[in-house]
């Protein structure tokens, strides 16, 4: 299957135009080509500086420019973030992805973000990091540290982006993966669904991705979190069907991209996230927290997985029976351990 950069938002939008069944067929052929199927890479998001950002983004409750529940907190120790990497690997992330929220990084902030990135890597686990806005020197010093990843979303199609910010333009977030790629480092970028856009400006966003030089390694798609506070804290909300649509058009049009489930899980059901999964994501963060926005615990997360048949890549040599065994051995000993109504059985839209 040929791997293009050359779309047409026309294109797009007819993938988006085919009836549902044919385009999950279509994705889940793409998908089992190029990645081994039942398979889900699992990441642990952590904010290492929240608030206070004098981005106005109008999805993003840490923006400076609207008033929210979230705390401001200053640059975190490296330790606490060491402290948190390693737990997130004994949970069974693979990758460890920090977030600050900033227009760019300062100097001065640096040299403690290389020590995080050398920390975490020592610990046997992929990095990411977003930090905003990085010139090529910042790019270049965080890759020579170790830095896998560098996560930096386009949002949305070039067309709608000014509805939603104004304080960075989409040739400055183009710039900064530009960086990323010229210093040897993987992207990780995508965007958010349900900020108002049409139909047309989510083809636009696809589009965008898929026609950079090389498709970024991992695309995340975020549901809208709606944040009181926000601008955007009354948008409509995403028709189930339409988001997995964006996956499995995101799996035709990047086949070898891991297609991330990212913000908003908390708000799908587990047969939402399945089809989710059939369409072609094979990603997800992993934890009860995606920066500031709740996001499904690693329990119920483990037992969907264990209903699927979906093992984590780092444990895909073991024979899947096996595998069922430990995991729900591992779900009893968690349960048994913190009991509550609702250890068992997950439902996400109550």
């Amino acid at each position: 299957m040929e791997v293009r950069h050359d779309w047409t938002v026309e294109e797009v939008h007819a993938l988006f135009d085919k009836p549902f069944m044919d385009l999950i067929f279509e994705a889940q052929q793409v998908h089992r080509h190029h990645h081994e199927p039942n398979k889900v890479q699992v990441s642990t998001l952590l904010s290492i500086k929240t608030g206070a950002c004098p981005e106005d983004c109008k999805y993003c409750p840490q923006s400076a420019h609207y008033r929210t529940d979230v705390d401001r907190e200053r640059l975190l120790e490296v330790e606490r973030v060491l402290d948190a990497a390693e737990k997130a690997k004994t949970s069974g992330a693979t990758r460890f992805c920090m977030g600050a929220a900033w227009k760019n990084p300062k100097t001065r902030d640096m040299p403690y973000l290389l020590e995080m990135v050398r920390g975490v890597k020592s610990m046997g686990l992929e990095t990411c990091m977003t930090l905003g806005m990085i010139t090529g020197d910042q790019a270049t010093e965080l890759a020579s540290a170790g830095l896998d990843y560098y996560n930096h979303n386009l949002d949305t199609s070039p067309e709608f982006y000014g509805n939603i910010i104004t304080t960075r333009t989409y040739q400055d977030r183009l710039d900064t993966l530009s960086h990323v790629r010229d210093a040897g480092m993987k992207i990780c970028s995508g965007g958010i669904i349900g900020m108002g856009e049409s139909s047309r400006d989510r083809a636009g966003l696809l589009v965008e991705l898929a026609n950079l030089p090389t498709h970024p390694e991992s695309v995340p798609i975020n549901m809208l979190v709606k944040v009181k506070g926000t601008p955007l804290e009354t948008a409509e909300d995403v028709d189930p069907f339409d988001f997995v649509r964006i996956i499995a058009v995101a799996r035709i049009i990047m086949p070898n991209s891991a297609v991330r489930l990212s913000a908003g899980r908390e708000d799908m059901n587990e047969q939402m996230q399945t089809l989710c999964f059939m369409a072609g994501a094979n990603s997800v963060f992993y934890g009860c927290k995606l920066l500031t926005t709740p996001n499904p615990g690693e329990d119920k997360d483990m037992q969907l997985f264990v209903k699927l048949g979906i093992n984590r890549t780092e444990q895909a040599a073991k024979p899947d029976e096996i595998q069922a065994e430990e995991l729900l051995g591992q779900v009893a000993e968690r349960v048994a351990a913190r009991p509550t109504k609702d250890d068992l059985f997950y439902d996400a839209s109550l």
